[in-house]
């Protein structure tokens, strides 16, 4: 693969003789990865790259059919790492099972409408029927109840007729003109805005008109405390091999060719650039694990409007959600 300047310049601020570290002093770390997801464009990155060789880092990609899916390998101890949310990590701390998270998303989805769809805030959502990615008790779905409550002062779910469905499904009924709006993951909402919809507003800029003083890491690395004390050089090494990925991914557009495929967007202009653009939005390039404000100012949203079904049976962010042995 041509390395670019950028690429280039990211291997060469490796620390000394890391880039040529030999294969006996490798540490393995295997990580769970939704099979479908874009989580995929990062790691296929990173090995394009040779980023995880160059840490140190025997790295190793198991696939997963879904998020739960990598939550149960997690805790059966058959992967090291997976990509999980921090409500969930949040639960499972208050629950004794002890794991914790770094950065890896701030991306969100949003309200997707068609472009004569005559509703122009999200108060006109009254009386109209949106179909949700997810349950009752989805994130995004919270945040909107949220963000209506404040508005209206009324309940969006005695206001409106939500249609629960996956993914694909949200944007078929949204095209098919069958709902109203639609309330879809960022990834999907890109392929919507790609084929000519608009989005009303997005779950981030509902959430700082909500108080939330910035945009809050959904998604994060995710590992148990046990192996953050047993396995540390690799932990970091591989939270190391992320960040430089997304450095790339970032700044450099040649480091997106090789991904045209994973991203279904191989003869899609359009689509491949509001992709590309969309995830760049959501691509975290720091972590300070004292600077959480953001993340424990939406726990506490979630568990205002979302109760107990969403964020377990306590309301506040559960300490060491965030991993206190790294930061960017």
């Amino acid at each position: 693969m041509r390395l670019t300047t950028l690429m280039l310049s990211v291997l060469a601020l490796l620390p000394m003789g890391l880039a040529a570290a030999p294969a006996a002093a490798q540490q393995k770390l295997t990580v769970g990865v939704q099979e479908s997801g874009t989580v995929q464009w990062e790691i296929q990155t990173i090995k394009a790259l040779g980023l995880d060789t160059a840490h140190g880092l025997d790295l190793q990609v198991r696939p997963l059919a879904d998020s739960r899916a990598g939550q149960i390998a997690l805790q059966a101890a058959e992967v090291d790492v997976i990509l999980s949310d921090f409500v969930w990590v949040s639960i499972q701390r208050n629950q004794g099972n002890a794991v914790t998270m770094v950065p890896h998303s701030l991306a969100v989805g949003g309200v997707i409408l068609a472009p004569d769809s005559g509703i122009a805030n999200v108060r006109d959502l009254k009386g109209k029927t949106i179909a949700v990615a997810g349950g009752p008790v989805d994130k995004s779905w919270v945040v909107l109840q949220a963000y209506y409550n404040k508005l209206t002062g009324a309940a969006l779910v005695d206001d409106a007729t939500a249609n629960y469905g996956a993914p694909p499904l949200v944007n078929e009924l949204l095209a098919a003109g069958r709902v109203d709006a639609g309330l879809n993951f960022w990834h999907w909402n890109a392929r919507a805005k790609a084929a000519g919809l608009t989005e009303l507003i997005s779950v981030a800029d509902m959430l700082i008109e909500l108080g939330v003083t910035e945009q809050p890491p959904l998604l994060g690395w995710t590992f148990s405390d046990a192996t953050a004390q047993a396995k540390p050089a690799a932990i970091t090494a591989f939270l190391d091999a992320s960040f430089d990925a997304k450095a790339v991914l970032l700044a450099d557009d040649t480091a997106w060719d090789n991904l045209r495929e994973l991203m279904g967007a191989t003869e899609d202009a359009a689509l491949f650039n509001q992709l590309r653009d969309d995830y760049r939005a959501g691509i975290v390039t720091h972590f300070k694990p004292d600077e959480i404000g953001a993340a424990a100012e939406a726990f506490a949203l979630m568990a205002k409007f979302g109760g107990s079904d969403l964020v377990g049976e306590t309301d506040t962010l559960a300490p060491g959600t965030f991993w206190r042995g790294y930061s960017k």
